[in-house]
């Protein structure tokens, strides 16, 4: 049998505060672009759109670090998958997660780009997510990262 804390059931003083709460209008966006010259554009301006809709476009710098993110995977996955790509945004709890998914099992490589003129995206993925990484997804894979989307005064969450 259960055996009470002491405490009162339910909490006389709930601090729903004290749990990040998803972003105002969060929600989730999934779309198949074709390998055209256009897509990684097509991509960003979705991503732009997008965040407006959902409230987050004004929250520091989420959109413009999502826009360039996602204009860096899509452009990769357009340089060496030559092929369809899916991107795919989900935006709750305080984070923005944004994912390109492309027909190539070769995942990406942080180089040293040196003086070339290419070979910076995933070092601007590196240094601006807060996380990213890679996984197979049938014959091809996915590339991911997330960004918080509670900005300075947090995500309605308060310290102890």
């Amino acid at each position: 049998m259960l055996q009470p804390s002491g405490r009162h059931f339910p909490d006389p003083d709930p601090q729903y505060a004290a749990y990040p709460q998803p972003p105002i209008r969060a929600g989730h966006l999934s779309v198949e672009y074709e390998p055209l010259p256009t897509a990684a554009r097509e991509a960003r301006a979705a991503v732009r759109r997008h965040l407006e809709e959902w409230g987050l476009a004004e929250q520091s710098d989420v959109a413009d670090v999502a826009e360039l993110l996602v204009s860096e995977l899509a452009t990769n996955a357009l340089r060496h998958a030559a092929s369809r790509f899916r991107l795919t945004l989900s935006a709750s709890h305080g984070v923005l997660r944004c994912e390109v998914g492309d027909a190539d099992r070769r995942a990406p490589r942080l180089i040293d780009a040196g003086a070339g003129e290419s070979g910076r995206g995933m070092a601007l993925v590196n240094a601006l997510a807060q996380r990213w990484g890679c996984h197979e997804e049938g014959p091809g894979k996915t590339v991911w990262f997330e960004l918080g989307t509670c900005g300075d005064e947090g995500c309605g969450w308060r310290g102890l």
